[in-house]
């Protein structure tokens, strides 16, 4: 026997009136049909909650200890349905997010604080992946989001661009970097490079850089953090390629320098598959970076390019 959410109302409405008229009244139900809903649940609990005479309803000693546990059961019924209500609205649920090296610039960050305030009922989970292996992780269903290197190419995914992100030269303070030659320049610098296992995306483009500079270079240190590299080349162990955000960690003693060229610039999007049944959490998310991406655009320097038309015009860049 399973007990009924009515049959629990019934009983709580008359035991906090104490009189059948007045409990039927207030459940808008008449005065039989509420005598019938109690004497189930009494047949259900196997005894009588109520006393009953010409005169008066008193509750016995099993309605008086029933009473918090028909409270918390609607309660926690009531909490079960805004939950699954809020899961398909997009407002509740797991977010599952890989992201890479040279995504974890502040707009990741900016957009996971404030889409937990928008969303506290959501459960982020945050995978540092390369976007091999977001790519492949997204295919299989093992996480919702890719904050990926663009372009993804797959029927299966669906990609928007966000930002564009450079490379830029890190060098010791006292490393003499002449920018009428460039990257060339530092062709017997040794170099420190962020790992391939870490990023295979971001470490083979680095060696590209450097191929199209008109040298390879000797690498003597691979690190898995970005932060390492910075302070690897405070210390003078070498110069490196680092992703522009990096600029941002204001390691001291690192001078940063621009690389004029088509070659050192990639493009940031967020991806996802097309037959996730997270489509509508997924959008929120989405919608929440693309916003932040815009607040950044307006409010920061302009190296970072626009985004597409189609884009801006749907965003509205929100002050939090």
């Amino acid at each position: 026997m399973t007990l009924e959410l009515d049959e629990l109302r019934s009983f709580l409405m008359l035991a906090s009136e104490l009189h059948f008229r007045k409990a039927a009244e207030r459940l808008f139900v008449s005065q039989p049909a509420l005598s019938k809903q109690v004497r189930k649940l009494e047949e259900k609990t196997g005894g009588p909650l109520f006393e009953r005479t010409r005169r008066k309803v008193v509750l016995t000693e099993a309605g008086r200890v029933f009473i918090p546990l028909a409270e918390r059961l609607l309660r926690d019924s009531q909490e079960a349905l805004n939950r699954v209500r809020q899961a398909a609205e997009g407002r509740a649920g797991t977010l599952r997010i890989g992201f890479g090296i040279a995504s974890a610039s502040e707009i990741l960050p900016q957009t996971l604080l404030r889409f937990r305030r928008t969303y506290p009922g959501v459960e982020i989970q945050m995978r540092d992946m390369s976007t091999p292996a977001q790519t492949r992780a997204l295919l299989e269903e093992k996480i919702d989001i890719g904050i990926v290197r663009l372009p993804v190419v797959h029927p299966e995914l669906f990609s928007l661009p966000l930002i564009r992100e450079r490379l830029v030269v890190a060098t010791p303070r006292s490393t003499t970097y002449r920018p009428k030659e460039g990257l060339a320049c530092l062709r017997d610098k040794p170099f420190l490079l962020i790992a391939r296992a870490a990023s295979t995306t971001f470490y083979d483009h680095a060696l590209a850089v450097c191929r199209r500079a008109g040298f390879i270079p000797e690498i003597i240190q691979e690190a898995n953090e970005t932060f390492t590299i910075l302070n690897l080349v405070r210390a003078g162990l070498g110069v490196s390629l680092v992703p522009r955000s990096a600029m941002r960690m204001n390691v001291p003693g690192v001078s940063f320098h621009h690389l004029p060229i088509a070659e050192a610039e990639w493009q940031i999007g967020i991806a996802w598959n097309k037959l996730s049944e997270k489509r509508e959490l997924i959008k929120r998310f989405s919608d929440t970076m693309r916003s932040v991406v815009a607040c950044h655009i307006v409010l920061t320097c302009p190296v970072i390019h626009s985004l597409p038309r189609e884009m801006t015009s749907t965003t509205k860049c929100r002050y939090s």
